[in-house]
């Protein structure tokens, strides 16, 4: 495996390559020590869209992505997560409709995707437009933050 890491203004991410695509996406927690990762030109790549995404740049990204472990339910979120546009949101229940599922099974998934940002988990809210959850840096609050990045309407935390 190798990974790139990058300081955004949602904290420091690790994008992480198996050396064809992208596996992981992860936030970084401040003060933890982490080892020193090797990266390699997926990882980079992805750290450049990532760099470009943050600075507005960028509304979708086009780096190949391998969703390891998961169920078919899941992986089947994960991918109708990738076409819900800049901007954005769907309900966990859009979601659920579209791929025969129910909306706490989607809101699990969403819980469990492996490769937040890219795969836009954050885009995803409840039935009545209520931020719900949130598996990245400071949960919640940085669901707003990148809904409000994509809208134009940035603040700090």
């Amino acid at each position: 495996m190798a990974a790139s890491d990058l300081d955004t203004p949602t904290g420091r991410v690790r994008a992480v390559s198996d050396g064809e695509s992208i596996v992981r996406v992860t936030w970084i927690d401040p003060g933890t020590i982490v080892e020193a990762a090797e990266s390699d030109a997926v990882s980079r790549e992805t750290a450049a869209q990532l760099e470009a995404y943050f600075a507005g740049t960028l509304t979708r990204f086009d780096v190949p992505l391998r969703f390891r472990g998961g169920s078919e339910f899941e992986r089947a979120i994960w991918n109708a997560m990738l076409d819900i546009p800049w901007g954005q949101t769907r309900t966990y229940g859009d979601l659920a409709a579209l791929t025969g599922g129910v909306a706490r099974a989607v809101g699990g998934a969403c819980g469990r995707n492996p490769i937040p940002i890219i795969v836009p988990c954050h885009r995803v809210v409840g039935s009545d437009g209520k931020l719900v959850g949130f598996s990245g840096a400071e949960g919640v609050a940085t669901k707003q933050w990148l809904l409000d990045f994509e809208r134009g309407q940035t603040r700090l935390f």
